[in-house]
C-alpha cells in the first residue's frame, strides 16, 4: 500500500520539480528516499517522532547516496512555519482493540507506530485536520489507511475543506489511500 503514496507522489510532482515534499511519520524513509530517488530535484524532509526510526532512515539515505533532510518530532512540530507543496503519510491507523496486533511479524513493531485510538483514527484525524496550515496553494494531501477506514477518511478530508478528495485502490482491491487538495 506504501507503493500508492509514492505512485501518487511521482503523479503529483513533475519530473525536475523541486516540491517540496514532507513524510510525516517516516520511519525506516521508505517513501522520503523512493521520492528522492525518482525526483532527485526536490527537496524532500522526512520527520518521526522516534530518534531509533530516524536513525535507520538516515542509514538508508547514506546507503542510497540521497539527500533527504531529516527531523525529529512530533508531526508537524519540527516544521512550523513552513509550507509543502506534497504532504505523505503512512500513520498509524490500527484500533487498539484490533485482533491483528497479536499476530504475525506486527507483534514485533511498537504499538505507537501501529495504533492510533479506539477506532484507528485519531493520527489522521490530527494530520488532516492540520494540513491546510502546512500547504502551499494547491498543495496535496495523501495519507494511507485501512482497508475499511476510506470512506471515513473521505469525510474527514471533505470537512477540512479539501477539493478532488479521492481514495485508491490496492492491488487487492481495498481502497487504501486517500488524497485531496487546497
Amino acid at each position: 500500500e506504501t507503493e500508492l503514496l509514492v505512485e501518487f507522489a511521482l503523479e503529483k510532482l513533475p519530473a525536475g520539480s523541486a516540491g517540496p515534499v514532507l513524510d510525516l511519520g517516516t520511519g525506516s524513509g521508505a517513501i522520503a528516499l523512493a521520492v528522492k530517488a525518482e525526483r532527485p530535484q526536490a527537496r524532500v524532509l522526512a520527520v518521526d517522532a522516534q530518534g531509533r526510526a530516524l536513525a535507520v532512515a538516515r542509514a538508508n539515505a547514506a546507503a542510497l547516496g540521497l539527500a533527504v533532510e531529516f527531523r525529529e518530532g512530533s508531526w508537524f512540530a519540527p516544521v512550523a512555519g513552513e509550507r509543502f507543496a506534497l504532504l505523505l503519510s503512512n500513520p498509524p491507523y490500527i484500533a487498539a482493540d484490533d485482533a491483528h496486533l497479536a499476530q504475525g511479524d506486527v507483534r514485533f513493531e511498537p504499538r505507537t507506530a501501529l495504533v492510533a485510538g479506539a477506532d484507528g483514527l485519531d493520527d489522521i484525524r490530527h494530520l488532516v485536520a492540520t494540513a491546510p496550515v502546512y500547504l502551499l496553494p494547491g498543495g496535496w494531501l495523501a495519507l494511507e489507511h485501512g482497508w475499511d477506514q476510506a470512506a471515513a477518511v473521505r469525510a474527514l478530508f471533505a470537512a477540512a475543506g479539501f477539493a478532488g478528495v479521492a481514495s485508491r485502490r490496492d492491488l487487492g482491491g481495498h481502497e487504501r489511500i486517500t488524497c485531496g487538495h487546497r
